[in-house]
C-alpha cells in the first residue's frame, strides 16, 4: 500500500495491545486521515453505495491481522437532496473497536460534511432509517453488538439531523445477549438479564427474554410494551 493506506497501516501498528482509552491518541490520528481523505474524494461526487464502500476499504488497505477497517454506510433521500453516511469501524481485537461516522449532504454533483459522530465505542455498525420526524428532522437507528464475553451485548442509537447537528434522541446500551428489528414505526428488543442467566443455567434451565416494543412516532420514541418470552 502507498500514500493514505501506508499511513494508516503504520499507525495501525501502534494500537496493538492497546486498551481503548490509551489507543485514542492514534485512533484519532486515523480518524482524521480517513475524513480528510474522504472529504476531499466525495466533494466533487455523488457516490453510490459500492464506490463509498471501496474508498474507505482502501483506506484501511494496509491494515495488517488483528487491526482492521471495516465500512457501514448507507445513502437517503431528504429534502431533495442526498445524504450519505460514510462510517467506518476500526479494530484491532475482537473487543477494541471504534466507531466514526460522518454524514454528508449531497446535492448537484457536490457533497460536504455536515456533521460527524462515534457511535458508542467496543461495537460494531449497522443501520436503519426511520421515517422523518414531526419537524422534517431525518432519522435513523444506528445499532451494533460488542464482542469479547460469553454473549455480545448490543446498543442502539436514535440520530435525527436537521440539517445542522446531528442529535442523539434515544439509546439502549450494553444489553446482554441482545437482538434488535427494526421497521418503519416500530423497534423491536430483546435481552436477557445477565444475573438471572447465570442463576438459571447454574441450576441447568435457560432464563426467560426480556422483549421490548417501541414505537417510532414523529415525535420520538415511544415505549409500547413489555413481555418475557422463551430463550
Amino acid at each position: 500500500p502507498s500514500g493514505l493506506a501506508a499511513q494508516i497501516g503504520t499507525l495501525g501498528k501502534q494500537l496493538y495491545g492497546q486498551a481503548i482509552e490509551d489507543a485514542e491518541p492514534v485512533t484519532n490520528q486515523i480518524q482524521k486521515l480517513v475524513v480528510d481523505h474522504l472529504n476531499t474524494w466525495i466533494a466533487n461526487r455523488t457516490p453510490n453505495l459500492i464506490d463509498l464502500r471501496h474508498e474507505i476499504n482502501q483506506a484501511f488497505s494496509g491494515l495488517q491481522y488483528p487491526a482492521s477497517g471495516t465500512p457501514s454506510v448507507f445513502i437517503a433521500p431528504w429534502k431533495g437532496m442526498k445524504l450519505i453516511g460514510a462510517g467506518y469501524t476500526l479494530a484491532w481485537s475482537d473487543i477494541w473497536r471504534v466507531n466514526v461516522l460522518v454524514l454528508y449532504e449531497n446535492q448537484n454533483g457536490h457533497s460536504r460534511e455536515v456533521a460527524i459522530t462515534n457511535f458508542v465505542p467496543r461495537t460494531d455498525l449497522h443501520y436503519a432509517i426511520l421515517p422523518l420526524s414531526s419537524n422534517g428532522d431525518f432519522r435513523f437507528l444506528a445499532y451494533g453488538w460488542r464482542l469479547g464475553m460469553s454473549h455480545a451485548r448490543m446498543s442502539a442509537v436514535l440520530y435525527a439531523f436537521d440539517g445542522k447537528a446531528l442529535e442523539s434522541q434515544w439509546k439502549v446500551e450494553n444489553l446482554f445477549d441482545g437482538k434488535l428489528s427494526a421497521t418503519r414505526d416500530k423497534v423491536v428488543i430483546s435481552y436477557v438479564d445477565r444475573d438471572e442467566y447465570i442463576r438459571q443455567t447454574q441450576q441447568g434451565h435457560l432464563p426467560s427474554r426480556h422483549e421490548r416494543i417501541y414505537k417510532i412516532t414523529p415525535k420520538g420514541v415511544q415505549f409500547e410494551s413489555e413481555q418475557d418470552i422463551p430463550y
